[in-house]
C-alpha cells in the first residue's frame, strides 16, 4: 500500500474561498456592465470596494486582466480568456444552487401527461393514483393517445413513449425495458401453416398498428440474429389492444407489447409464435430541455423510474 506523504499532499489545488468567489463575480460584473462604477451600482457596493478587489484578484493571478483607461475599459488576451472561464463557474453555481432549491421544492399545479392509451390505462393510471397520495398540492392532467403529441406546442409537461424514438431536442429518460411478440389465437395457428422462422410471416394475415415506425416491417431478434420481414394484412388500427383483441378473434397475427400481450397470453386468448422471437424496446419519459427541471415532473419521472424497476409486465 502506498501512502502519500503530506509534502506530496500539498500540490492539491486549495479550495476556492468566499472572497475569491466574491473578486469572480465583482470581475464578471465590471466586464458585463462596461465599468467599475456601473458594476458598483449593480452590486450595491462603492467604486472604491469594486477598484480594490479586482486589484487583489490581479495581484492574486499575477496577471493583468484589465486595460484601464479614463475614456475606456477593455480586456486583456488573459483576461479574455479569464472571464470566458469566470462566467462558466458562476453560471453552473447558479445552477447548482436552483437545482438544490428545486429539489427542496413541494411540487404543486398541475402536471399535463400525454400517455400511449393502453399502456395508460394499464399502468400510467395506477402509478398516478398512488403518486397523488403523497402530493396533494399536485394536480394530474392526463391525455390517453396513441398519437406523438408536440409537448411545447401542445403545452405538455412530460410524455410516455414506448419504443424507438425519432431525434429530438427533447430531454429523453428510459423509465423501463419492454418486448414486442408475435401472438395468434389457438384456432388461426391451429388452421393454417405453420410459422416456423420470421421469414413464414409474409405468407400469414398479419395486424398491423398505425403508428409503427417501421410501417409494415417487423424487425425481429433470436438473441443472436436480427430479421425484418415485410408483412400485409386487411386490418390496420392505431391501437395495439384493439388489434389484440382481433388477434383473439382468429384474424391473423399480430406483435404486440407485452403489457398488453400478457393478460390474453395468461387467460389463453391467444399464444406465441415464434415463442424465440421478439423485438426489444423501452419505455421513455420525454420531456422538453430546461435550464431547471421542475419539481412535479422530476418527482413523478422519478417515482416512475422507481416503480418500474421491475416491470409489472414482463412475460416469462
Amino acid at each position: 500500500m502506498v501512502v502519500c506523504s503530506g509534502r506530496a499532499a500539498s500540490t492539491l489545488a486549495p479550495v476556492p474561498s468566499s472572497s475569491d468567489l466574491s473578486q469572480l463575480e465583482v470581475f464578471v460584473r465590471v466586464v458585463a456592465d462596461g465599468g467599475f462604477t456601473a458594476a458598483a451600482d449593480a452590486l450595491g457596493v462603492s467604486k472604491s470596494f469594486v477598484s480594490r478587489q479586482i486589484g487583489q484578484l490581479e495581484d492574486r493571478l499575477g496577471a493583468r486582466l484589465l486595460n484601464r483607461t479614463t475614456r475606456k475599459l477593455t480586456l486583456t488576451d488573459v483576461g479574455t480568456v479569464f472571464y470566458e472561464r469566470c462566467r462558466r463557474i458562476l453560471d453552473e453555481l447558479e445552477q447548482a444552487e436552483a437545482a438544490v432549491a428545486n429539489l427542496q421544492a413541494a411540487p404543486r399545479g398541475t402536471l399535463r401527461l400525454a400517455v400511449p392509451m393502453s399502456f395508460g390505462v394499464g399502468y400510467v393510471a395506477p402509478a398516478v393514483a398512488e403518486f397523488l397520495c403523497s402530493h396533494d398540492e399536485l394536480s394530474i392532467d392526463m391525455e390517453l393517445s396513441d398519437r406523438r403529441v408536440d409537448l411545447l406546442d401542445e403545452g405538455f409537461d412530460l410524455a410516455i413513449r414506448i419504443g424507438q424514438l425519432s431525434d429530438s431536442s427533447m430531454i429523453a429518460r428510459k423509465l423501463a425495458s419492454t418486448q414486442l411478440v408475435v401472438v395468434a389465437s389457438g384456432e388461426y395457428v391451429a388452421s393454417h401453416p405453420r410459422v416456423q422462422s420470421p421469414a413464414d410471416l409474409r405468407d400469414h394475415a398479419c395486424l398491423l398498428y398505425s403508428y409503427s415506425p417501421n410501417g409494415h416491417h417487423w424487425e425481429l431478434s433470436d438473441g443472436k440474429t436480427s430479421e425484418t420481414v415485410a408483412v400485409s394484412g386487411r386490418v390496420t388500427a392505431n391501437n395495439g389492444e384493439a388489434l389484440g383483441r382481433l388477434a383473439a378473434a382468429g384474424h391473423g397475427l399480430v406483435l404486440l407489447p407485452d403489457f398488453i400481450a400478457a393478460g390474453p397470453l395468461q387467460r389463453g386468448e391467444v399464444v406465441r409464435v415464434l415463442p424465440r422471437w421478439s423485438a426489444g424496446g423501452h419505455v421513455w419519459a420525454i420531456y422538453p430541455h430546461s435550464r431547471h427541471l421542475s419539481p412535479k415532473v422530476r418527482l413523478f419521472v422519478d417515482y416512475l423510474a422507481l416503480r418500474w424497476s421491475d416491470p409489472p409486465w414482463r412475460i416469462a
